[in-house]
């Protein structure tokens, strides 16, 4: 187990989910578990290894930034489900304060 316990019903609460309490035992284990190992990775000896090392080499893509012509924007309308002033109409996201 981690040395330092992390109860799920606390992050459940600070993410505002409802569990019950059957729910917060099976989680909890589960959190114990992770926990548990990542402890036991933090237990290892990484002398010598870079940060950053990669098990194969990775490489940058890279192209040049050259401006093309974008897409008419009646093609991208021509698909929109709803549209108004020349813009894409979407549904309202965020409730009135």
């Amino acid at each position: 187990m981690a040395s330092e316990h992390i109860k799920v019903s606390h992050v459940a609460g600070l993410a505002r989910l409802e569990l019950t309490d059957a729910e917060c035992a099976v989680f909890q284990t589960q959190l114990d578990a992770i926990l548990g190992h990542a402890e036991s990775l933090a237990a290892l000896d990484v002398t010598g290894i870079e940060p950053t090392s990669y098990p194969a080499p990775v490489y940058d893509v890279m192209r040049e930034d050259e401006p093309r012509p974008s897409i008419p924007p009646e093609a991208v309308l021509a698909n929109a489900p709803d549209q108004a002033q020349g813009q894409i109409r979407v549904p309202k996201v965020i409730a009135d304060a």
